[in-house]
């Protein structure tokens, strides 16, 4: 599920070609008993979790795997998001993206590991981006 040096390109009929490289993707998943779900997911990732809290939300980084679990109101931000994209230049990646189609749903933000943004794909999709 990781993939590596993907490259996001061809966003319209007007042949825009956006040439920013994902570097990762981490696949999200909601669960209800995060205690009980990282073991499977260590398993099946071959690597210790990485736990974490943010805004309310219990969550652990298990290889490709983003698990988060946590109250309906505070989860509805993380729940909302397909995936996590890095990228090596968010600013760049940003950029390319809207002059693509895609919308800013949060702009570019500091986080605990670095700075992150919300986009909405043209064709569907909410994607967070993470970079320096």
């Amino acid at each position: 599920m990781l993939v590596n040096k993907m490259t996001f390109a061809d966003a319209h009929d007007d042949v825009i070609m956006l040439t920013m490289a994902v570097e990762s993707v981490v696949v999200r998943q909601r669960v209800e008993d995060l205690d009980a779900a990282v073991p499977f997911y260590e398993k099946l990732a071959g690597s210790t979790a990485s736990r974490f809290a943010f805004a309310g939300v219990d969550l652990a980084s298990v290889g490709p795997f983003l698990l988060f679990a946590g109250p309906d109101e505070a989860v509805q931000r993380v729940a909302g998001v397909t995936a996590t994209l890095a990228v090596a230049d968010l600013n760049a990646a940003v950029e390319e993206a809207k002059a693509g189609g895609a919308d800013v749903v949060m702009p570019i933000q500091p986080t605990p590991n670095g700075r992150r943004a919300v986009l909405r794909h043209p064709y569907g999709g909410v994607f967070e981006y993470v970079g320096p």
